[in-house]
């Protein structure tokens, strides 16, 4: 199955998902509602959403509570993404202007924390104790993610172990979350629930390499961001911490040297690519990416073959073969 047919299969769902997001956007505060909109429809796949949807209809949910969570997860990783780039002071976000770049960051810090609270909120008009408790962790991680992410922020004596500890707290949990509250809605057992909870996780780290990879292959086009991104806000991420790892005292002090600096000059971009290219760092990643897709894969074993299933193994292959 191709991607889209993944996509295809939940069509309808999603577009009540999008009127889902616009019943929650509906504030008496213009700002809310102008934020919320322009970052909600700047371009993003839904694909926390989207998983969310097929890991229900996989394990035969028949309710209607899937709609609300499914923009539950989105809300959370809009705030988050609203937050980041005021951390981060990103000008673009999916190749148009952040938010804080058109409204300041004051404004986008707030709208994020309000994007959270209406996702609590949303959450208990559910009735689930345990869906509540599985999303309220994860944000809990979420932000410890963020915290840590900023801790290491141009160290670049980061270790592998100690960047898939920011990669699964900070990006892989929601995935990980959401497919798992596909199971809970459907009260299907122990066992596949955290089968589930596994798919997304190694999905979602797969996910992360290859956005880490993406940074230094892409163009600006494709990544709706500028490539080298990470390196520019000192972001030391897998495909530099591989080369580092063979690299020469010169060129590790090379790029010291760069991700310390206050700016990142083309030059020195490319310097760091090539010493990314010659110690096959990009290589390494992808390969790393391809065993965390492998290992989400297997976890579908435990449900009957079905088209679900077929939908949530290509979603799977699909983050190792995006483009942006």
């Amino acid at each position: 199955m191709r991607i889209q047919e993944a996509y295809d299969l939940i069509k309808g769902d999603l577009e009540q998902v999008d009127l889902e997001f616009k019943k929650n956007l509906d504030s008496d505060v213009y700002l809310v509602r102008k934020m919320g909109e322009y970052i909600l429809n700047s371009g993003g796949k839904r694909f926390r959403p989207s998983i969310l949807l097929l890991s229900a209809r996989l394990c035969g949910y028949e309710g209607r509570e899937h709609l609300p969570l499914a923009a539950v997860v989105e809300f959370i990783h809009t705030a988050t993404l609203l937050h980041d780039d005021v951390v981060d002071n990103a000008e673009l976000r999916r190749g148009t202007a952040s938010a804080n770049t058109l409204w300041g960051s004051e404004a986008s810090i707030l709208v994020g924390d309000y994007l959270f609270s209406k996702s609590f909120y949303t959450m208990v008009q559910c009735g689930s104790m345990e869906v509540l408790r599985i999303l309220s962790m994860t944000t809990t991680l979420m932000a410890e993610g963020e915290i840590l992410q900023l801790l290491k922020n141009s160290d670049v004596e980061t270790t592998e172990s100690e960047y898939l500890s920011v990669v699964r707290n900070k990006t892989a949990v929601l995935i990980s979350a959401a497919c798992q509250v596909g199971g809970i809605l459907a009260s299907v057992s122990p066992e596949k629930e955290a089968a589930l909870a596994t798919y997304g996780m190694n999905l979602g780290i797969a996910f992360q390499l290859m956005d880490d990879c993406l940074d230094y292959i892409s163009s600006d086009e494709d990544l709706g961001k500028a490539v080298g991104n990470d390196l520019k806000e000192g972001k030391v991420t897998l495909p530099l911490i591989h080369a580092l790892e063979g690299a020469s005292e010169t060129e590790r002090e090379m790029v010291r040297e760069v991700i310390e600096g206050d700016e990142v000059s083309d030059d020195q971009l490319l310097s760091v690519t090539e010493l990314i290219k010659s110690h096959e760092g990009i290589t390494y990643t992808v390969e790393s990416a391809r065993r965390y897709v492998a290992d989400a894969a297997k976890e579908l074993e435990i449900f009957e073959p079905n088209i679900e299933r077929a939908a949530l193994e290509a979603v799977a292959a699909y983050v190792v073969e995006r483009s942006s």
